[in-house]
């Protein structure tokens, strides 16, 4: 390289996705190199063949952190592939998003979310330890926990794990297990699994956010395409749960507060000698299905029609940790509302009503 070091880079898998978008633009602010692997299986291209999360990521940040972001269309299982980016960019730590996350589908289609979530994060695994990069930050999720009786919440990172009652939930379990007993036979490995809740809400600027492909699977988004227009109404599934409406309770964090844990556990990485360490990123506190529909009406002006159905299996009545050590070990915790969370998942709805999906990204610029 002319005599000149490479610079430092973090590489982020499935960076153009939801959470992950949100996270590059938390890097970048911090003057972070970023280097972007998504195969844009959940998403579209613009015109100069970027995802449209990349291009809005380098119009909400400054030109010179722009420049900063490298984006590379591909598997992060793809060897070859990896084996450039590793030998092109100065890799000091992985921030693993990339994987399928649809519940519903990994029951249909298990063998599916097997081999692209575990199968293919066995082949990052490599790549790092071949290149000597052995720091990461992996994306899990609270699927893992097992789901006892309410007398043993809150969840702390010690609770009960497995019973997992989705393959999705499996594979994030599966890999934390494998990525545990990679740090214990070679304590050069030091990694971080960050167990998410309910991650909602948007980017304050409204360029960012939740974009589902077909029909949503999570709760704010349905609500957020119902108020715009796009659903008729929100079915609720259940309304005799032993909670203050009889609807679930669950814990919901905003997800620019859970992009900031992943710059936190970075940071945090650095200090850290080895090993594996788990952290819950949540609010601590639970909303229930009904208080998020109010809120969401108040803040967007639109009532949100819901119609109630009958429970869904498995589905329990509260979910929610403690998220203590993050805030004693990673200094995180969450900064914002759930009222904020509506507010910017409105804007960003409101500012894309049909998504991504718009004349912009369909090259007529």
């Amino acid at each position: 390289m002319n005599g000149f070091l490479k610079t430092k880079a973090v590489l982020v898998t499935g960076g153009a996705g939801f959470i992950g978008s949100h996270t590059v633009v938390e890097l970048l602010q911090e003057n972070e190199t970023v280097v972007v692997i998504d195969n844009l299986s959940n998403a579209a291209s613009d015109a100069n063949n970027l995802p449209p999360a990349i291009s809005r990521i380098k119009s909400i940040v400054t030109s010179s952190q722009a420049k900063n972001l490298h984006f590379i269309k591909g598997g992060y299982g793809d060897k070859s592939m990896l084996d450039k980016v590793f030998k092109k960019y100065n890799i000091q730590a992985v921030i693993h998003f990339g994987g399928f996350k649809a519940v519903g589908e990994s029951k249909q289609l298990p063998l599916m979310y097997y081999r692209n979530n575990v199968a293919e994060t066995l082949n990052l695994i490599k790549a790092m330890n071949e290149h000597n990069v052995k720091n990461m930050i992996f994306s899990s999720s609270a699927t893992v926990y097992s789901e006892g009786p309410p007398e043993d919440l809150p969840l702390v990172e010690e609770s009960p794990l497995g019973n997992c009652t989705c393959p999705y939930a499996s594979t994030k379990l599966f890999i934390e297990n494998i990525l545990r007993d990679v740090t214990m036979s070679d304590d050069g490995w030091k990694v971080m699994a960050l167990r998410y809740f309910n991650p909602v809400g948007a980017h304050k600027s409204g360029k960012i956010g939740e974009d589902p492909k077909g029909i949503p699977n999570n709760l704010m988004p349905y609500i957020a395409q119902v108020a715009v227009g796009r659903r008729k109404h929100l079915n609720v599934f259940g309304n005799d749960y032993p909670t203050i409406d009889g609807t679930g309770v669950r814990d919901y964090v905003h997800v620019v507060d859970v992009a900031k844990g992943h710059t936190a556990a970075l940071h945090a990485l650095d200090a850290m000698k080895s090993g594996f360490r788990a952290y819950n990123l949540g609010s601590g506190r639970g909303t229930s299905v009904l208080e998020m529909v109010q809120i969401f009406s108040e803040v967007s002006g639109v009532e949100i029609k819901t119609q109630i159905k009958e429970r869904r299996p498995g589905d329990v009545a509260i979910f929610y940790c403690d998220p203590a050590r993050a805030w004693n070990e990673l200094g995180w915790k969450t900064e914002k509302t759930v009222h904020d969370m509506c507010a910017d998942l409105w804007t960003f709805q409101q500012n894309n009503p049909n998504g991504y999906v718009s004349a912009e990204y369909n090259g007529k610029t």
